[in-house]
């Protein structure tokens, strides 16, 4: 199944979220019951992941479904090298970055970030970007999500793995490692070096 039809069963399972939450009429909470499940039964059949897996990702249990918010921190050095680091979860290269966490604002998540992941303390400075993942050529993920990358300076020069990553290191735009694509892809490294170069000004959103 192509991503369209994959989005659409992921929309159409969030309105039907909604529907639960707000409706209060019998006959229509039994309607929105059924449209979830089916929802689920062909998100798993698609995807080939239980349900009881996909629940927790996709599902709100507090209202309104709205995106999960993914954090990156841009960090050069003096040579004009990018701080990248390899994850854990698939041995590919990342900015450093996560989910935001509760009480945290994106540039403190982005500075946290940087010192769990690649040990190295940095002040997240200036918005780059903002990034509907869906419209990035991004690989499809239950979760719908904007992504934020933060221009950070770097404050120390020691780096160092952390518990979700096995290596860190600084790489040249045109010798960029195999890049974890559900985190970032070559173009948005490619514009965060746009910036870096003055070619760039104004913050990216689409």
């Amino acid at each position: 199944m192509s991503k369209y039809y994959f989005e659409k069963i992921k929309r159409l399972h969030a309105l039907a979220e909604i529907g639960l939450e707000y409706n209060t009429i019998p006959y229509d909470i039994e309607r929105y019951q059924e449209i979830r499940d089916i929802c689920l039964e062909m998100l798993e059949k698609i995807t080939r992941t239980p349900v009881a897996d996909i629940i927790p990702v996709i599902e709100e249990r507090n209202g309104y479904r709205t995106p999960k918010v993914d954090v990156r921190a841009v960090v050069f050095n003096e040579n004009d090298e990018i701080l990248l680091v390899q994850e854990k979860a698939d041995m590919l290269w990342a900015l450093p970055g996560g989910w935001t966490d509760i009480a945290y604002s994106p540039g403190e998540v982005a500075e946290k970030e940087c010192l769990e992941e690649a040990g190295i303390k940095v002040k997240a400075t200036r918005l780059l970007s903002i990034m509907d993942k869906q419209k990035q050529g991004m690989p499809p993920a239950f979760e719908y999500v904007y992504k934020i990358f933060l221009l950070c300076d770097k404050e120390t020069d020691n780096i160092s793995a952390g518990s979700e990553t096995c290596d860190v290191g600084w790489f040249n735009e045109n010798e960029l490692p195999p890049l974890s694509l559900p985190r970032n892809n070559e173009a948005q490294i490619k514009m965060m070096y746009e910036y870096k170069r003055g070619e760039r000004i104004d913050p990216y959103f689409d």
